[in-house]
């Protein structure tokens, strides 16, 4: 891969200060303090959030306590998305720091999935890498790992061990100069008009005649009617880590430099604020 590592640590570091608050319905033997926290874009809420919980068990009773769920203005936060995604799809326009609503109660089985151990993560984030190298590299790069390169990934993450997540996660991103990319591009599209979770087809990076597809063609295979005037263009933002990137980018270099952990590039489709 194109060795652009200011922008992978970019990536990495990215943080949104973040201010938990306790739901007021809920049970407590004094006043809970807020609690502010730096989270990084490229993680999930619930492998970051062990200080958050401490904080407000202090003023809590056991017997009050279930699993431990987020809110942001009455949206559940889905933990298997990461923490950039659902900034980016819910809250990009807001006021730092991010307000969200921290609840021990009422957990809402039909939106979020129940995550009770690190471990539930871990296979999250594997599986997506897995599948995410399926379509890279037909499964050949993650196969001829060992399972303790595919720890080291994980315990990269967990630990926001940059260099000891791309020593290893660099094998991932590489493919033959002959072919100019990928097999396809790992990517995602969230929307938060729409009902569906997310998009995700097959998509190549490089043209049958040779040539770098950009965001702008993908945009414009998942949605016909993508930019077809300007004012279509502008009543919306392609939000990747919390910018707008270049519809010209090739998506082989996004896939490349912007991808998250998990080695899927995901791309939030949101609304332009009016003034």
């Amino acid at each position: 891969m194109a060795d652009d590592k200011d922008v992978l640590r970019d990536v990495w570091f990215g943080r949104i200060p973040t201010c938990f608050t306790l739901n007021p319905d809920e049970v407590t033997e004094r006043e809970a303090e807020p609690y502010y926290l730096l989270l990084p874009r490229v993680s999930y809420l619930t492998l970051v959030t062990d200080k958050v919980k401490k904080h407000f068990l202090k003023v809590m009773k056991a017997e009050d306590v279930e699993e431990m769920w987020f809110e942001y203005e009455g949206t559940p936060l889905k933990w298997h998305y990461p923490i950039g995604v659902l900034f980016d799809l819910h809250a990009s326009n807001t006021v730092l720091p991010w307000n969200i609503t921290v609840h021990f109660k009422n957990f809402p089985d039909h939106d979020l999935l129940h995550c009770l151990s690190n471990s539930i993560i871990e296979a999250h984030f594997m599986s997506s890498i897995k599948e995410a190298d399926a379509l890279k590299h037909k499964s050949q790069v993650v196969n001829d790992m060992q399972k303790k390169d595919h720890k080291q990934l994980w315990m990269g993450l967990q630990n926001d061990k940059f260099d000891q997540f791309w020593a290893m996660n660099r094998k991932l991103m590489e493919y033959p100069t002959e072919e100019g990319g990928f097999r396809y591009i790992p990517f995602r599209i969230y929307q938060t008009m729409s009902d569906r979770p997310f998009i995700q087809k097959l998509f190549r990076p490089v043209s049958p005649e040779g040539n770098a597809h950009t965001l702008s063609d993908l945009l414009k295979e998942i949605f016909p009617a993508w930019c077809l005037s300007d004012s279509s263009c502008k009543r919306y933002q392609v939000v990747i880590h919390g910018i707008e990137p270049l519809l010209e980018t090739p998506l082989q270099w996004l896939s490349e430099h912007l991808s998250h952990p998990d080695n899927f590039l995901h791309i939030c489709i949101i609304p332009t604020p009016t003034d």
